[in-house]
């Protein structure tokens, strides 16, 4: 290839990058590290701004330094082929060692500083929930309220919001861009890790270390409220299964015992309904996603999930991991009276 073309390939491939770049990906994959709307994604920034500042300087200074040797010395005719060699300069050979261990120096107390603040528990009226990273969902514990819920984590707008973390099975990791920073979910460990918002609103995270076949199907959400609104939310995740929902999902000859729905999955209310295996599904009608926050939660995507889950989103039902499939099992009446059932339950 002549160097010509070899140069036009390079520019067409470094534009496309950049156009690449700059797609909107929309509201799905909004996640943004540089927008922060909580006191812990903001100290994170304000922190990481002078860095990059930093970080451009000196790589400016670099390139030019380099563009300059390249041109100054660079093969003439008339001048020798190698260029005068400079050894033993103590001058220099101190200023390149002194200047990169200064800054190192700049950036790293205030680094360490923040890495203890942030590690603090935070004082006051706070949240505190435990979460749960399992392969492919998370599992969060209001452990003051004595509830489990999945996925979609609700916070009060304004107060901290204090997370136990935990892992099941393998290492995950908990992030919230504009919220906090990442933190990684380790089996045999706990690890704590304190977000909060500035205001209402849905925030979306994922799990940031790979897990395995769905790790790029774990999402969450963090739904920010007002007060009031916070405390209704809670207020209805207590309330246990009544009358008729009751009655279905406790029915010995029901589908949900036929299919041993409650082998992987708890009910709140229902005798012998406590594996955590699988998500609780006692409101899961008040989510609006499910799968891990993979699928809006719709009478269309509910079916095709509960029909043949593993054809849906990629899991090991045979390793007794996900869930497994019912296509060639479940009858059409069951899964309609299960859809109806998980659909109308708030």
């Amino acid at each position: 290839m002549s160097r010509g073309r070899a140069s036009r390939a390079a520019i067409v491939a470094g534009l496309s990058l950049v156009v690449a770049a700059c797609g909107d990906n929309g509201a799905e994959f909004d996640q943004n590290t540089l927008d922060p709307r909580g006191e812990a994604a903001r100290k994170i920034d304000d922190l990481f701004t002078p860095f990059a500042v930093i970080a451009i300087v000196v790589g400016v200074l670099v390139v030019v330094a380099v563009i300059y040797a390249a041109v100054r010395f660079r093969a003439r005719a008339g001048h020798p082929d190698n260029p005068k060699q400079v050894h033993g300069h103590a001058g220099l050979e101190i200023g390149w060692t002194i200047a990169p261990a200064v800054i190192l120096v700049f950036m790293a107390v205030p680094t360490v500083r923040l890495v203890f603040d942030l590690a603090e528990k935070p004082k006051g009226d706070i949240v505190e929930i435990t979460v749960t990273g399992k392969q492919w969902w998370w599992e969060y514990e209001y452990s003051g309220d004595g509830f489990r819920t999945a996925n979609e984590m609700h916070i009060p707008v304004g107060r901290p919001v204090y997370l136990t973390l935990e892992s099941d099975d393998v290492i995950h990791s908990f992030w919230v861009p504009n919220l906090a920073g990442k933190k990684d979910v380790v089996p045999g460990r706990t690890h704590h890790l304190t977000i909060e918002a500035d205001e209402p609103g849905e925030f979306l995270g994922q799990c940031a270390e790979y897990c395995g076949l769905s790790h790029a199907n774990m999402r969450l959400r963090v739904i920010a409220e007002p007060e009031s609104e916070y405390r209704a939310w809670v207020e209805n995740q207590k309330v246990p299964l009544q009358g008729e929902a009751l009655t279905f999902a406790s029915d010995p000859s029901g589908p949900i015992a036929r299919y041993g729905c409650t082998a992987c999955h708890s009910l709140d209310g229902v005798p012998n309904a406590t594996a955590r295996i699988g998500p609780n599904l006692t409101h899961l009608a008040s989510r609006s996603t499910f799968a891990g926050g993979t699928f809006d939660l719709t009478d269309e995507a509910l079916r095709k999930w509960i029909r043949d889950a593993p054809g849906q989103k990629p899991m090991q039902p045979d390793k007794n991991v996900g869930m497994p499939s019912f296509k060639d099992s479940m009858t059409d009446a069951d899964l309609d009276a299960l859809v109806a059932y998980l659909l109308e339950r708030q």
